[in-house]
This record gives C-alpha cells, structure tokens and sequence, in this order.
C-alpha cells in the first residue's frame, strides 16, 4: 500500500499530519481512527480496501505525527479541523465520490463531520461509534460540573498505560492478546507496533500518542451530539461488533431508529472487530459505500 504524507497547518495554530494514496480517479475515502490509535494502525483492513478506493488517513490532534497542540481540543473542535484539513489537501483528489469511514472516536468525530458539511460525503461507513446516550451525555456533563468525570475507568486506565519499550518486538509481545488487543490479527498489531509508536530520543519506542492525551479523550465528550446526529443526512451504515459495548449498542440503535438516513449492522468482534478480521470489515465497508452506484 504506497501512501504519501500531507500535512496542514491549521486554524487552531499547529500542525495536522496524515497519508494519502496517489490520486487515481478511483472513488476515495476519508478516514479517522480510534483514540491511541492513528490512521495505519488499521493497515491490513485499509490495504483491502485500497483495491477499490483511493485513501486519505486523517490524524487528529496528538495522534500519529499530527502535532500534541497544547490542551485537547475537545471533539466538536477537532471535527472541524479534520474538515479543515480535508477541504485543504483532498482537492488533489478531483472530482470523485468522496466517503467517510471512521472508527471508535473517530466514527464520532465523523459523524460531527457529516452533520457539520451535510454535501461533503457521498456515503459513510461508521466503525463502532462510540454513541454516548442522551442519559449518558447528561450523567457525564453533571460529573464534568464537580470534577470528577476525569476519573473515569477509561482515562485512569489510559493514564497508566505503558509507553515505552526496548524495541518494536518486545512491544509486540508485550501487547498481544493482552487488554484491548485481544483477538487481534497478528497483521494488525503489527499494523500498530508500526505505526502508533516512534523510536524514542533516549533509546527504544515509544508511543505516539501520549497516554495523557488519550486520557483527555476519555475524559471528555462531544457536545450537543444527538442534535448533530439528528442534522446527518449523507446515507449512512453504522458496523457494530457483536459482543461491543452495550452503551454504544444502545445509542446506535437510537441513532438509526430517529434518523431514516442511517441503518446499522453486526459483525462478529468487539469494539475492534475490524482488527480481528480485516477481511470482512473491508467486504461489509466496500459493499456499502458501493451500493450507492
């Protein structure tokens, strides 16, 4: 999979950093990873899907070699900036069907996306979205207001999460089969082995994004969601995994019983099923963003 790098400066005053296949005049695709995670770390899926489709990978604030940019941005934010940073390189693109495909966070942050630039995006496949429910929203915004959702499980976990190794191979061994790479294709924990870690100044690798910010993620959330989620109209699937979070089924279901643009379906997997089988997430991906003609 030949991918070249683009960088944006943007508004917000540091740099957004990504990769994008030669321009064929294929349709392409817009993709936006998982908090911790960034662009390659889905490699085995994406290489699939770059048969039919060409790709821009989209890096958000502090993830792969997108700058750290100070403080965490906050979701709705850094849904602009990803657009930002669309409107500025993907003209290299021509004119060709435009699609939006994002996982976990970034399913979210696409979903932000096509509410924000409702002609952008000709369909969208979202990955596992984390959809927060309007209760969940309302409970998270209370903590928020004395200070406590900080301390979420999530955000604790990712603060004390190892960053640091002596080498790419003992990371890997250190990572397989162990929390949320458990069921991983051995193609796709190398696919973040690779790529969401970098050789560190002082010896060994590290990861790229700082377990600091992706404890800022967890410890924030989108605002005003469900009314962005109502304002989507680009036709939209939403690929759940099959033993995923309960909240996020909960959510997704809402989305797709209130809003007639959007349909949902399941893939054996959890939260990460496309890295457990990146051969049928491409297939269900590519057989959607197709049907459309």
């Amino acid at each position: 999979m030949q991918l070249q790098a683009w960088h944006h400066s943007c508004s917000a005053g540091f740099t957004l950093r990504g990769e994008h296949s030669l321009p064929s005049g294929r349709p392409v695709i817009h993709f936006v990873h998982g908090n911790g995670y960034c662009g390659r770390t889905y490699e085995p899926m994406l290489a699939r899907l770059s048969h039919d489709f060409d790709l821009f990978l989209s890096d958000v604030q502090g993830h792969g070699d997108s700058d750290h940019g100070g403080r965490f941005h906050g979701w709705n934010r850094t849904a602009e900036l990803a657009l930002e940073a669309w409107r500025a390189r993907g003209t290299i693109f021509g004119n060709v069907p435009v699609f939006a495909v994002g996982h976990s966070f970034g399913g979210v942050i696409t979903s932000l996306m096509l509410a924000r630039a409702p002609q952008a995006f000709s369909r969208a496949v979202l990955l596992d979205p984390v959809l927060f429910t309007p209760a969940m929203i309302g409970l998270m915004a209370l903590s928020d207001v004395v200070g406590l959702y900080s301390r979420n499980a999530l955000a604790q976990r990712a603060r004390k999460r190892r960053h640091h190794w002596p080498d790419r191979r003992s990371a890997y061994a250190a990572l397989h089969e162990r929390g949320m790479f458990k069921g991983w294709r051995e193609e796709a924990l190398w696919g973040y082995v690779n790529h969401a870690l970098r050789d560190a100044a002082n010896g060994g690798v590290e990861l790229k994004c700082r377990p600091a910010r992706e404890a800022e993620i967890f410890s924030s959330y989108p605002r005003r969601l469900w009314a962005s989620l109502a304002r989507v109209v680009t036709p939209t699937q939403v690929l759940r995994g099959e033993g995923s979070y309960p909240f996020a089924a909960k959510g997704i279901a809402r989305w797709c019983a209130e809003n007639p643009h959007v349909s949902q379906a399941a893939l054996p997997g959890g939260h990460c099923f496309m890295q457990e089988d990146p051969a049928a997430a491409a297939a269900a991906i590519r057989g959607f963003l197709l049907a459309g003609g």
